[in-house]
C-alpha cells in the first residue's frame, strides 16, 4: 500500500458503500481522513470504526462545501487529497422522467463535482501539491443501462470536467483523476435479492461482483504521490465488464 502519512483527505459521500471503500484504503495507507457526508449519524460511525474524522457537507451547496474546507484547514493545517465521491443513482423510465429528476441528478453528480473541486483549488495550489479523485462510472461514458439516463449523462459529464480541470491545473502540482466503478456490492445493491446479485455476477468476466474497497485501492493510487504523473485519466474497476458485449443490459433495472 502507497505512504500516505502525513496527508490529510477529504471524502466526501464517504460513510458508506464506495465512499467507505475509499476511507478505508487512504486510512490504511496512512492518511489522515475526514469523512464528509450529508448523513452526519452514518458519517461518525464510520469515522469511529476506521480511525477518521467526521464533518457535515451538501454538496450542493457551496457555502457547505466552503465551510467544510475551511473547518478541515483549521484542524489539520492544509488538504492534501480530496476525493469527491458524493453522488445519487435513483432509477427512471426515460418517459416518466421529470425535468425536476434530471436537474437533481446533475445537481449532485455534476455541479456538486464541480463545487468540490473547484474550491479545492486554492489551497492546492497555494500548497503547490493536490490529489484529486473523482467516483464517477462506466455508465454514460461507457455503457447504458435502462432507466439511467439522467445518471449516464451525469457521470459522462463528469470526465469531461475532469480532463479540461485536469489540464487547467496541471502546472500547480496538482493531479485531477477519476475511478470507474462496474457493479459493486455495495449496501444499496444487497437488498435485491441473491438471484439478482447472482445473476449480475455471471455478467461480469471475473465471476463476481466488486467491493468497495476494490475502488478504494485504485483511488488510494491516483492519491499517493507515484501518481504524480498521472492526470486527466481514468481507472476503470469492473473486472472486466466492458470488454465483452455484456448481457447486463437486458437485465430489469434494480431500485436504489
Amino acid at each position: 500500500m502507497f505512504n500516505l502519512q502525513d496527508h490529510v483527505a477529504i471524502v466526501t459521500g464517504g460513510a458508506a458503500g464506495i465512499g467507505r471503500g475509499i476511507v478505508s484504503a487512504l486510512r490504511e495507507a496512512g492518511a489522515t481522513v475526514v469523512i464528509a457526508d450529508l448523513n452526519l449519524e452514518a458519517a461518525q460511525k464510520t469515522a469511529e470504526e476506521l480511525g477518521a474524522d467526521a464533518l457535515l457537507v451538501d454538496v450542493t451547496s457551496r457555502d457547505s462545501v466552503r465551510t467544510l474546507y475551511r473547518d478541515v484547514v483549521k484542524r489539520y493545517g492544509r488538504i492534501d487529497i480530496v476525493c469527491s465521491n458524493a453522488g445519487v443513482f435513483p432509477n427512471c423510465p426515460l418517459e416518466d422522467m421529470t425535468d425536476e429528476q434530471w436537474d437533481a441528478m446533475f445537481a449532485i453528480n455534476t455541479h456538486g463535482t464541480f463545487t468540490v473541486v473547484q474550491e479545492a483549488l486554492p489551497y492546492m495550489k497555494k500548497a503547490g501539491y493536490g490529489r484529486i479523485v473523482i467516483t464517477t462510472s462506466i455508465t454514460g461514458s461507457h455503457t447504458g443501462y435502462p432507466g439511467w439516463a439522467h445518471y449516464g449523462a451525469s457521470k459522462a459529464a463528469q470526465q469531461g470536467f475532469m480532463r479540461s480541470a485536469a489540464l487547467e491545473v496541471a502546472r500547480d502540482g496538482i493531479t485531477i483523476n477519476g475511478v470507474l466503478p462496474g457493479n459493486i456490492l455495495t449496501e444499496g445493491l444487497e437488498g435485491q435479492g441473491q438471484e439478482y446479485l447472482d445473476q449480475m455476477a455471471r455478467s461480469v468476466p471475473m465471476h463476481r461482483l466488486g467491493s468497495p474497497r476494490d475502488i478504494g485501492n485504485a483511488a488510494a493510487f491516483l492519491a499517493s504521490r507515484e501518481a504524480g504523473y498521472i492526470t486527466g485519466q481514468t481507472i476503470i474497476i469492473d473486472g472486466g465488464q466492458i470488454l465483452p458485449e455484456s448481457p447486463e443490459a437486458i437485465l430489469p433495472p434494480y431500485e436504489a
